[in-house]
């Protein structure tokens, strides 16, 4: 049985997929709202570690997918992470891709050579972060990039060929940012022209700074109308070449699967008519909601 040291978080996409941790944590973590990997030191296991948990995955059966936790594997320095997949397609013949969590510094960090290099060992998706467009707010949550090194991130991963879902989250501007927080998330989505988008919605987990500002009154989650608000404005003034979204994370109050432009409309839609109706009963329930 592979090992899973902690918690181990990944996207909603990679649930079918072979889970192997490459790290042990996030060597970030400092963003206000997270709480994913407090309890952890960060960590790059060693690659006969890594070897371990594949010679112990191999026994499954077939895989085509693994996913890389923890939360940004792409810090691995390039040899030791090229090492790693080649292990990785040593072990399963039959893999089709390999997807990894990273933050934005880290893809700046390396060459275009080296994310070739990395897509040609079936490096086929990565998972970026972005949260917000809203600059000020990018510093407030300590998200460790502007949004000028994000859309360079996201150019750079999408150049070399290997997919780009990025992440934003409904709510995290608070009551007060609301709108501002979401107009400018459509901004930089339209920059980024992602292959995936994934809206999730703020969560206030204890321990975390944002926590801490919500008990002193400092933060006010905007309402479940509030929130689907924001997404009816991100979807609305955002453009796109072709992007899969989504926001049919458990934290969403309303589910959305769309591919944008083309649903564009019906999309806006059917978010209007929930807006209007204000009817709670086609949300999901709040204890449904999980992070």
């Amino acid at each position: 049985m592979v090992r899973y040291i902690g918690a181990v978080y990944r996207p909603p996409s990679e649930a079918d997929s072979l889970i192997i941790q490459a790290t042990l944590g996030c060597s970030h973590n400092k963003c206000s709202f997270c709480g994913s990997y407090l309890e952890k030191r960060f960590k790059i296991r060693s690659l006969e570690e890594i070897r371990q948990d594949l010679e112990d995955a191999r026994h499954m059966g077939p895989v085509d997918r693994v996913f890389l936790a923890d939360g940004d594997a792409l810090c691995i320095p390039q040899k030791r992470l090229v090492e790693a997949l080649k292990l990785v397609n040593e072990y399963f013949p039959s893999l089709e891709r390999v997807g990894i969590y990273a933050n934005a510094k880290n893809i700046l960090r390396k060459p275009l050579e080296d994310l070739q290099i990395l897509r040609d060992l079936k490096l086929g998706i990565i998972y970026l972060g972005v949260e917000t467009g809203d600059r000020e707010l990018l510093e407030k949550i300590r998200k460790g990039a502007s949004y000028e090194e994000l859309v360079e991130a996201a150019r750079r991963v999408k150049q070399v060929g290997i997919a780009l879902s990025v992440t934003v989250l409904l709510g995290i501007g608070g009551v007060a940012q609301s709108e501002r927080h979401a107009r400018e998330t459509a901004r930089i989505l339209t920059d980024m022209d992602p292959n995936y988008v994934g809206a999730l919605s703020v969560i206030v987990v204890p321990g975390t700074e944002l926590h801490r500002e919500y008990m002193e009154g400092r933060f006010e989650l905007p309402d479940p109308f509030g929130l689907i608000d924001e997404l009816r404005i991100m979807i609305s003034d955002s453009s796109f070449s072709h992007c899969v979204f989504r926001s049919n994370h458990a934290s969403n109050y309303l589910p959305v699967k769309a591919t944008l432009p083309r649903d564009k409309e019906q999309i806006l839609k059917a978010i209007e008519r929930v807006m209007s109706s204000r009817d709670r009963s086609k949300l999901r329930p709040e204890f449904l909601r999980a992070l």
